[in-house]
């Protein structure tokens, strides 16, 4: 379930990036693209560096925790614009 939403949160961190920094705008599929990988590895990320998940907060039996899942949501949004900025700069120097 947290991979989920941390891909989700991950697209439309990276379109949202892509509507405020209109320079590094890919348009909708690759903002879309580039957001879902970043949200995967945000979510990945806090994973590793002990963010809790539902299944840890709620014992064996999983369940679903709403800080863990705000946690990956933030953490996905946020990979996903940080993601769509690199592969913008990266298009952006290529293309010059």
């Amino acid at each position: 379930m947290e991979l989920i939403a941390s891909l989700l949160a991950g697209a439309v961190g990276g379109n949202a990036a892509g509507g405020l920094l209109k320079n590094l705008n890919q348009g909708t599929l690759i903002n879309s693209l580039a957001g879902i990988v970043g949200g995967g590895l945000g979510g990945t990320i806090l994973s590793m560096l002990g963010a809790p998940d539902a299944a840890g907060a709620m014992g064996e039996a999983g369940g679903l925790d709403i800080g863990s899942l705000v946690g990956q949501l933030a953490g996905g949004g946020v990979g996903g614009g940080v993601m769509l900025a690199v592969v913008g700069f990266i298009r952006n120097a290529v293309s010059k």
